[in-house]
């Protein structure tokens, strides 16, 4: 007897689409000190493990999450749909890898033209601070000395040491 209606199985995966998502944004929080071509990878390995679903029953076509059919099955040996789960999840993984690297394949060299701008931009900027510097102070200006003296003050009473009685 299936005491689980349509309604239930619906509240049910949305209670486990918001703790997953939970779960991811903690897990994005955790990996976010990390370099960029790590922190990627593993961020899609965690959504794949928490977002694959995988059949349960076939012929009232109920899924559940692939990683707790997986764990309640070797763990408890609740049931014999760990290999299902377990192909499913690797499916999962397969398919969204292969999109990921076809995402970098894409961005990378729109990254590297958009940083060769950047450097190029910013060597243009050095250049003319460079001239510019030259043409106000040919002989090098008031903070400025090319001798190693230190600047002059804009307040000369300022170098003035009173005593003290």
């Amino acid at each position: 007897m299936d005491t689980m209606t349509e309604n239930d199985y619906l509240i049910a995966w949305g209670l486990y689409a918001f703790a997953a998502l939970g779960c991811l944004l903690v897990w994005m929080r955790i990996t976010r000190w990390m370099w960029r071509w790590l922190r990627e990878p593993l961020r899609l390995l965690v959504a794949v493990l928490l977002f694959s679903p995988t059949i349960i029953d076939p012929v009232k076509e109920k899924v559940a999450p692939a990683i707790a059919i997986t764990a309640l099955d070797l763990l408890f040996k609740v049931g014999n749909n760990a290999w299902r789960a377990v192909s499913d999840l690797f499916m999962y993984g397969m398919i969204a890898f292969g999109i990921y690297l076809v995402f970098v394949a894409i961005r990378f060299p729109i990254e590297r033209a958009s940083n060769a701008r950047k450097e190029q931009v910013a060597a243009t900027k050095a250049a003319a601070r460079a001239d510019e510097a030259e043409e106000e102070h040919p002989f090098g200006g008031a903070g400025d000395d090319r001798y190693g003296r230190p600047p002059v003050p804009s307040n000369p009473q300022r170098l003035r040491v009173e005593p003290r009685l």
